[in-house]
């Protein structure tokens, strides 16, 4: 008769951690908690206190995680929840909340700042004001092109001033270095920057600091300064700005500065502003773009489908046959016919453009067919499929590989006794079979192609394009479209681009929710 054993206090004692693993976790920790503490002097400088608040959940959940011995799952969680936060949850965020604004070129901050640049940018130089040295800077650690600009000042009397888009202060005098002309070469906490980097900043022709009486402090060249008088002025109470150099009154119009008779120029700045569904329905109503996305939409799927069939067909026929035990030299051939999947797809696309080149291309010079491959509509379609057909069959090929040598051999063999004939054998058992491994890895291909940015951009770019209408390409998918609309053209819409993106994640999703119910029925198969 058997006899349960007791388990002692001294069983449950868990075994301490090593010194050393005990310093790695406190020194882990605390380079945590320091690189939180300057993220979030960084934030506070830019004033993102949403920011600062999401850093301070983060550090505290570390610390609650990983500083105790307790919830030892969570110490496994964490770092993914975080990532899936980090690099899914808030993308989505974003691209939906910029979905429902004007978010675009000249539409990108807001109206207080786009009224201090249009009042900055008016200051003109009056008879009688003074002059200043100047150097521009920025601060010691940014970007020389994108670090916030700082005008180093020397005054008349010899005094250093240091001016920025919130105004003049004293700059002191410790540290500083300058020339016999009063230019400043050194000042502690800035970095001066070059003529080369001055030039390359374009904005800083109209940057302007802010002065107490209404005017500004404006470059004149590389190494003088002016103090002036603003043209424009601001009317809070009408909501109004008026250029006393003209006389025209500007009211705000389409979140831009427009002229009130609605003769002339409005001012190219704009700012962000909530527009609601206005980009769903330019997209829903504009015949333009209407027109465009059901002909995108169309080749998007015919795109998409046409490289999930040929890539799976080649790579499946390619697998039968290398199932045969007949065949010798499996290995070697295996790892050449693995090759395309192994270089980088941005690379194979490069190479088969040039090969497509209609005049120098080596399609062309092999074949003798004279095709425009890059440059005529169906032909480019053409290339796109038989890139991708190269690009992917690999990857088909490795997964029915598998799938094949799972299927017990007895079935075949059952069958082949049965009379089944090879193709019957194909047909009603392996195919099948097959299609219950890979069945959900047929739909994440799809989806991929679907968004196959990268193929489309490097080998036609969207193109050809029509004379009429430069921005829909007749090889364009929707994720290209959606590209163009947001970083090409004169005005780039970022609102607009997320809402195509919207209208392309719902599409997507209801395509691979009807493809998953479907593949529940093979599992019958089993």
């Amino acid at each position: 008769m058997s006899q349960a054993t007791e388990s002692s206090p001294a069983d449950h004692v868990s075994t301490p951690a090593p010194l050393w693993a005990t310093v790695v976790k406190w020194a882990a920790i605390a380079l945590v908690v320091i690189a939180a503490l300057w993220l979030s002097t960084r934030l506070a400088a830019e004033g993102y206190g949403l920011y600062i608040v999401l850093v301070a959940m983060v550090v505290m959940a570390v610390l609650v995680v990983y500083a105790t011995r307790r919830s030892v799952p969570a110490k496994y969680l964490l770092p993914g929840l975080l990532l899936l936060l980090g690099l899914q949850i808030w993308p989505i965020v974003m691209t939906v909340s910029t979905a429902f604004t004007n978010y675009g070129d000249g539409h990108a901050i807001s109206k207080e700042e786009t009224i201090s640049a249009i009042v900055r940018s008016s200051v003109k130089e009056v008879p009688g004001s003074p002059r200043y040295r100047l150097s521009v800077a920025v601060p010691e650690g940014s970007d020389a092109a994108t670090g916030e600009p700082a005008f180093l000042l020397t005054a008349p009397d010899g005094t250093f001033k240091v001016g920025t888009k919130d105004g003049l202060k004293d700059l002191s005098p410790s540290g500083v270095e300058k020339t016999s002309t009063g230019k400043i070469t050194k000042a502690p906490g800035y970095r001066i920057l070059t003529a080369r980097e001055v030039n390359a900043r374009k904005e800083l022709a109209q940057f302007a600091v802010p002065t107490p009486d209404g005017g500004g402090i404006k470059a004149s060249g590389l190494s003088e300064a002016f103090e002036g008088k603003a043209t424009v002025t601001y009317d809070a109470a009408t909501d109004t700005l008026k250029d006393s150099s003209t006389g025209k009154v500007y009211v705000a119009r389409n979140a831009t500065w427009a002229p009130q008779d609605g003769q002339g120029q409005s001012f190219p700045q704009g700012w962000k502003e909530n527009v609601g569904l206005k980009n769903f329905q330019t997209i829903l109503t504009d015949p333009t773009i209407r027109a465009g996305f059901l002909k995108i939409f169309v080749w998007n799927i015919a795109f998409a489908l046409g490289s999930v069939l040929s890539t799976f067909v080649l790579g499946m026929m390619l697998a039968l046959l290398f199932n045969d035990e007949r065949l010798k030299g499996k290995g070697v051939y295996r790892a050449l016919l693995v090759l395309p999947y192994a270089i980088p797809g941005f690379v194979t696309a490069l190479l088969w453009a040039s090969m497509f080149n209609a005049e120098f291309g080596l399609v062309n010079s092999v074949t003798h067919l004279g095709v425009d491959w890059l440059g005529d509509p169906w032909a480019a379609k053409a290339a796109i499929l038989i890139t991708n057909l190269w690009l992917g069959f690999p990857y088909m090929f490795l997964i029915c590989t598998g799938a094949l040598q799972s299927i017990p051999s007895d079935v075949r063999e059952a069958a082949k006794i049965d009379g089944a004939s090879p193709l019957r054998t194909l047909r009603s058992i392996i195919m099948p079979l097959l299609l219950v491994a890979v069945g959900p890895l047929l739909i994440a291909s799809f989806a991929f192609n679907f968004n196959n940015f990268t193929l489309i951009f490097l080998l036609t770019g969207g193109g050809p394009f029509e004379a009429a209408n430069t921005s829909i390409g007749s090889t364009d998918l929707l994720i290209t479209y959606a590209f163009r609309l947001a970083f090409s053209g004169v005005s780039p819409n970022y609102g607009l681009a997320a809402a195509v993106s919207i209208f392309i994640f719902f599409l997507v999703a209801l395509m691979s929710y009807s493809g998953f119910r479907r593949t529940k029925g093979l599992e019958e198969v089993n």
